[in-house]
């Protein structure tokens, strides 16, 4: 997969120490055999061969190795040659990672073994089926466990690789390189892999609910009811209720407190604003309500939530 080996790749490469600064990493592509690796797009890779990073004279210290992952994650991880001097690199770095389906072959070299492990969401029954030792979630962008770090599927590369920029570098080095790739820093290792909006996107294909669903994040401070809702669509609220389901899949009270727990999530993760302020702001009106919805949707507190996945 062409973007889970570029994403962190242009991340690293134009990573620096501060302005006027030369570069924070030196980078190189390493595949079994070298050369020219295809990819799944038109564009083909020049890569090193692994045989020349495993000779003895080879005394380059490693960083960070990175798995990355594609349809020849599983073939690659069932290459028992190929796995074991992968191994050996991955134990030369100070700190390996996956991306994507990668996941599968950073398994294969027992690194993960009693570590929380991601993966695309497609494959993460495959990881938990294939490596029962690793345990295995689906829902995160990424997850760091000591040394070791896995990510969801492609994009979420780019999250990882800005997390250990800041992390080796500082907060202000890591936003400078989202400014210069025009991305968000607010997608935390915690936010899902399950975009709630991009599934609204997808269930409403015709765009029946958009306008609402705006409006609904317009004024989440709100005490909203399925009467204004109904109202904002110019419906009965009993037709609202009925045509709301059948789309979207689930009640529009369901919907709007999905739609509160998101917004309060990135709060908490992104700001200092005290838990009764966000509650507040998301249309919660006090932290109790807020702490049963989070129970409800994230299957955790806001507090503990905060306190794992906080950026600042």
């Amino acid at each position: 997969m062409l973007l889970d080996l570029v994403g962190p790749l242009q991340v690293f490469t134009h990573a620096t120490k501060g302005e006027g600064a030369g570069p924070a990493y030196r980078t190189h592509v390493v595949s079994f055999a070298g050369g020219a690796t295809a990819t799944n797009t038109i564009l083909p890779i020049g890569t090193d061969p692994l045989a020349d990073w495993l000779d003895p004279h080879c005394d380059v210290p490693i960083h960070t190795v990175v798995f990355v992952g594609g349809d020849g994650a599983i073939p690659a991880a069932l290459d028992a040659v190929f796995v074991a001097q992968a191994t050996v690199l991955a134990q030369r770095a100070e700190r390996v990672c996956s991306v994507c389906s990668g996941a599968l072959v950073l398994a294969a070299t027992g690194l993960l073994d009693g570590k929380l492990a991601v993966t695309h969401w497609e494959d993460c029954d495959k990881l938990a089926a294939d490596y029962p030792a690793v345990a295995v979630e689906v829902d995160p962008i990424f997850i760091k466990d000591g040394h070791v770090w896995t990510s969801a599927g492609i994009t979420a590369g780019i999250d990882m690789a800005l997390a250990m920029i800041e992390e080796d570098l500082g907060k202000p080095a890591a936003i400078a390189m989202a400014r210069s790739l025009v991305a968000p820093m607010a997608r935390s290792g915690g936010q899902s892999q399950f975009s709630a909006e991009l599934d609204r996107q997808a269930r409403d294909a015709d765009g029946l609910f958009s306008p609402l669903h705006a409006w609904i994040s317009d004024n989440l401070a709100r005490r909203l009811t399925v009467e204004d809702m109904a109202r904002e669509c110019g419906m009965s609220p009993r037709n609202f209720s009925r045509r709301y389901a059948n789309v979207m899949g689930v009640s529009p009270a369901k919907a709007l407190e999905v739609v509160r727990v998101d917004a309060a999530r990135d709060l908490l993760a992104t700001t200092d604003k005290g838990v009764k302020v966000i509650a507040k702001h998301c249309g919660f009106q006090d932290a109790e309500r807020m702490r049963r919805a989070f129970l409800r949707v994230a299957r955790t507190t806001p507090s503990k939530y905060r306190q794992q996945f906080r950026l600042t």
